[in-house]
């Protein structure tokens, strides 16, 4: 890899790379394998870098990929053989995600009271989204914390986009039920 070649991937893994970090966490809930996930996806980005139209579509095939690398990770032996052991340090605890999962809000206006109580809400927030099956988890996440449209959504993903519309509006259903139970205890 040339200099400028290398110079153009770290602006990229710059650019891309905690989105896709936080998109293969939420699938897998795992840091290790969203950490592989992320080096897979731009090892091929590497393979075929240069042959995108746009952004827009750099972009799309770098989630297309990070997806379809995430689902291979879950169908993996390992994958489902590790699933009968105890948890490993990487994988997702009731309360605990790595910070670099919990998606960033601008806190400057605030006092230290205030920016505390809007991060636990933040955490509670992910929780519930986590704990979504994996069709809703995943429109919700790329809606919201990626701000794809839901023609994008459908593109990304390989669903229609009617079906992306009422998983998102089952996932809000049911992010809607779990939050409000957890604020009535």
């Amino acid at each position: 890899m040339e200099g400028s070649d290398e110079r153009d991937l770290q602006l990229k893994i710059d650019q891309y790379g905690d989105m896709l970090f936080k998109l293969s966490y939420m699938r897998l809930q795992n840091v290790q394998d969203a950490e592989d996930v992320v080096q897979e996806v731009f090892y091929q980005y590497c393979k075929s870098a240069g042959s995108f139209q746009s952004p827009e579509h750099e972009k799309a095939w770098l989630l297309k990929v990070t997806m379809n690398a995430c689902r291979k990770v879950r169908r993996s032996a390992w994958s489902r053989h590790r699933s009968d052991w105890q948890p490993t340090d990487g994988d997702m605890r009731e309360g605990a995600w790595p910070e670099e999962a919990v998606p960033d809000i601008n806190t400057s206006w605030q006092g230290p009271e205030e920016a505390a109580f809007q991060n636990e809400e933040r955490r509670h927030l992910l929780g519930a989204v986590l704990a979504l099956p994996a069709r809703y988890r995943d429109v919700i996440h790329l809606f919201y914390y990626e701000e794809l449209s839901v023609k994008e959504i459908a593109k990304v993903t390989g669903r229609a986009e009617s079906t992306v519309t009422s998983q998102l509006t089952r996932g809000r259903e049911l992010l809607r039920k779990s939050l409000r139970s957890m604020y009535e205890m």
